[in-house]
C-alpha cells in the first residue's frame, strides 16, 4: 500500500435514535442511521407478505395457455 494517501479509520459508534447500537470502525466517528436490523421487520420476524396472488398465478391470468401453444 501507498503511504499518505489512505483515510485514517477511526472507532465509529453507530448510532440509532440516539442509542449506540454498534460499535466498528470507519473514517467517521459516529454515523446516525434510520434502520439497523435489530428493528428492521425481516430480521426481526415481523415481516408481513401482502403478496395475495402469487407470481405462477398472476403470470396465468395474464397469458393464460397461450404461451404454451406458440410453435418455436
Amino acid at each position: 500500500m501507498k503511504k499518505d494517501i489512505h483515510p485514517k479509520a477511526v472507532p465509529c459508534k453507530i448510532i440509532y435514535q440516539g442509542k449506540v447500537v454498534m460499535e466498528t470502525m470507519s473514517t467517521k466517528p459516529e454515523i446516525h442511521v434510520d434502520v439497523w436490523s435489530g428493528v428492521h421487520p425481516f430480521w426481526t420476524g415481523e415481516a408481513r407478505f401482502v403478496d395475495t396472488e402469487g407470481r405462477v398465478d398472476k403470470f396465468n391470468k395474464r397469458f393464460g395457455d397461450s404461451y404454451r401453444s406458440r410453435k418455436k
